[in-house]
Parts: structure tokens; sequence; C-alpha cells
């Protein structure tokens, strides 16, 4: 994935904090425990501590920070003519929400029905009957939930934009309040050291700091984040913020939707993984991910649970193909299968995928 900064003044880059994106971040901890395992007793305090009907509509709403993290979570960016400065409080964070033309929220609030066209400038379903089928199909292949969900949204998106907002609220007062103001002081410091790398040694170094996934080519202006993901997005015009997030690890989040301003989330700190696994199943596991494809695969399915058909179309391939990957991936014990309906949904085992790394330092120790 990359970034065009070339022409980019050095005052277009900034660093910031933005309490909506950490309150997304921490939303998803609670969600997928499994991409988090330094969070495991967080997330099941926070958990435990919630009020029924709090969990309810969490659960409800949960494909919106679960398996893709929606733009929802930085309206910064996507406003139209904005100065593309976070808000200081969730309240402000999310008055800037409020900003967002339906258009925007609604795509955004969508990503998880229609990532493969994130990156292509696609059409609204608000204003484009082909988007709105395309939309309901695919929420159709993630449960009814998320079929009604996107209905209510194409049908009336003011009602729903209140009540997200009113559940993000409900989040604040149930246990983010405090936990923003834990969080706070490490992000608020981490963005200032960053920043004084940016003035002092230049945005090449300030990049190192921030994680050793990204690079800059001083040549071309181009920052490169070392994701699968293919797409090149331009900051020219509007600028580059990079936000520190307590709860991201292990994810390094890229917005580069077209038309906004592109933003780097990335996490502060890195917590331990657990251990164990045998070295031949750790060689089997290894060589089921030699392949970019299959790799490219396991990235889908690490977000969200995919179809062979939905897979297929994704990748270019036939569905034959992608098949006969996946056999191998569920070999080697990556992959996981259940049925919903008249659908097979695929899913990455994120607990067998995190020890991968320790397993194999384990293994060349031992």
């Amino acid at each position: 994935m990359h970034i065009d900064i070339a022409g980019l003044p050095p005052e277009g880059i900034v660093f910031e904090t933005s309490p909506l994106a950490e309150l997304g971040l921490a939303l998803h901890a609670l969600s997928e425990p499994g991409h988090h395992p330094g969070l495991h007793g967080w997330a099941t305090a926070t958990s435990a501590a919630l009020e029924p009907d709090l969990a309810d509509r969490l659960h409800e709403a949960e494909f919106l920070w679960r398996s893709t993290f929606s733009d929802v979570f930085m309206p910064f960016a996507g406003v139209r003519g904005g100065d593309g400065r976070t808000g200081s409080t969730l309240a402000e964070d999310l008055d800037i929400l409020d900003r967002l033309d339906d258009e925007r929220f609604v795509s955004a609030a969508l990503e998880f029905t229609c990532t493969s066209l994130y990156g292509t400038g696609a059409p609204s379903p608000l204003a484009d009957a082909g988007m709105r089928a395309r939309a309901l199909d695919m929420a159709s292949a993630r449960g009814p939930r998320q079929v009604d969900f996107t209905r209510e949204l194409l049908d009336d998106p003011v009602s729903v934009r209140g009540w997200v907002r009113r559940l993000l609220e409900d989040c604040d007062r149930a246990f983010f309040a405090d936990t923003w103001r834990r969080a706070e002081v490490q992000l608020a410091a981490d963005a200032r050291h960053k920043t004084e790398v940016l003035r002092h040694k230049g945005v090449g170094a300030a990049l190192g700091a921030v994680s050793a996934a990204l690079s800059l080519d001083e040549q071309t202006g181009r920052i490169s984040a070392d994701k699968l993901t293919e797409a090149t997005a331009s900051a020219a015009g509007t600028g580059l913020t990079l936000i520190p997030t307590s709860f991201g690890w292990p994810h390094l989040t890229v917005l580069h939707a077209p038309g906004w301003r592109p933003v780097i989330v990335y996490p502060v700190h890195r917590p331990e993984l657990p251990s164990p696994a045998s070295v031949e199943l750790l060689q089997l596991r290894m060589e089921a991910l030699a392949h970019p494809l299959r790799m490219r695969i396991c990235r889908n399915l690490a977000r969200s649970p995919y179809t062979t058909g939905e897979l297929a179309g994704s990748h270019g391939i036939t569905p034959p193909e992608v098949s006969r990957h996946l056999a191998v991936l569920k070999k080697a014990g990556l992959v996981t299968t259940r049925r919903r309906g008249r659908y097979v949904l695929h899913s990455l085992d994120l607990t067998v995928v995190a020890r991968l790394g320790s397993d194999f330092l384990e293994g060349v120790l031992r």
C-alpha cells in the first residue's frame, strides 16, 4: 500500500489523537479478543460489566468495527471542506461525525459489504441502484442483522446516524470515558514526540519511529506501508494524519478512500504473544502460507468470514481454484468453516495464526 506525499508541505503531515478512533479500536478489541492477546484482561472485565441492553446493541452494530474498521470512526478525514483536525473530546469527534454528509456516512458504514470496491471510488448506494442491490446481497451473506442494518441505513440514514451516535455516547458513559482518561496521556505524549521527530529529523525518521512497516522513498515522495492491500492514495491537497492508538496492535490501519484525507492509525506498543506447537505442524503451516495468493486469501479471512464465491470475485480466479487453496489452509489447521443457510463461510483461525511467530522462535531455539 502506498501514499503519495510528493509536493506536500511539512505542515501537511500531522500527528493527532482521536477519542472516536480509539473507541472504535476498543470496540474491535472487545469483539475480537483473538486479535489482541495483550488486552484479554481489559476485554473480559469490560464485557462482564456491560449492561445487557448496551451489550445487545453493541452486538447489533459490531460489523462496523469487528471485521472492517469503518471510516465512520475517522470522520475528520471525510468532511468535505473540513480542515482534517480531530476533536479533543469524544463529543467533539461525534460532532464532526454529524458533519459527514449522508453519502459518505452510508458508504463508510457499509464497508463490511463492499470492501472489494473500497479504493475504487464506487458510487454511493444511496444514489446508485446497482450498488444498493450489491450492498443488500453482500449483507445477506453476513447474516440477518447485517441485512436489517443495511436496509434501515439505506432507507433512513438520518435515523441510523442518530442511533449510532447514541450507542457511542452510551459506550462513553459505560466504560470509555475512564478508558480514555488513562490512555490519553500516553497517546498525546507519543503524538508530541513524533511531531518533534518530524520537525527536527524529517518525514522518513518520523515514519521509522511510528512503525517498521512504514518507509519513505525520498526520490518519489511515496510512503509504503507493508500491508497485503494493494492500493495507492494521494495526500496532495488534503494532507496526511497519523494517529497513535493503545488498542490497535497488531493492526496498522490505513484510510485510503478516494476523496478522503489519508490517515494512518498506528499502535504505540506491542503486547507479548502466547507460545506452543510442534516443529512439524509449524512447518506445515508455513508451507501453506508460502503461496502469495493464499496469503491474500488469509488477509480476507482474518477480517471477516467469506464464501468461496466472494473470495473468487475478490481475487479474479475461479471458485474451484479458491477451493484448492482453502483445502491446503484447512489441512494446516489455519482455516475453519461454518454454514449459514445456503452459504458456507470460511474464517481464519486467529489464535493459531497469532502463535506462528512465537512458535517459530521456540522451534529454532529449542
